[in-house]
């Protein structure tokens, strides 16, 4: 009890300079990093680079979509034919079965389109 209390602390508080130089160094070490993640962060140029890359992918991945489904649509075309051709057929069909309702909407339907053409 004989030493004071403020000295006991301060001798226990203070680091050693060894101790003080691996903190610099590792502040120095940290400080560096930022400075590089900060300088990549404002380059614009690499920014801009990086951007057009990602723009170049995006647009060769629709490119590719759109040819794979053109190959596709081309290979359906013979069956989307054979529906309308049947579909027509129906409709011919259900004509002749029916001439006054088929007469009936064709008047509509003349009657519709030579009213727009009178208002221009």
């Amino acid at each position: 009890m004989g030493q004071d209390p403020g000295q006991e602390r301060t001798a226990v508080e203070q680091p050693t300079p060894e101790d003080l130089r691996r903190d610099i160094a590792q502040t120095r070490a940290g400080l560096g990093e930022t400075a590089a993640a900060l300088a990549e962060k404002t380059d614009v140029k690499a920014r801009a680079k990086e951007k057009v890359e990602g723009l170049k992918q995006t647009a060769a991945q629709k490119k590719e979509s759109i040819m794979s489904g053109s190959q596709d649509t081309a290979a359906a075309r013979p069956a989307t034919a054979a529906k309308a051709g049947a579909l027509a057929e129906q409709a011919k069909t259900k004509a002749q079965e029916n001439p006054v309702v088929t007469g009936a909407a064709a008047a509509f339907v003349g009657g519709f389109f030579l009213g727009r053409l009178r208002r221009r």
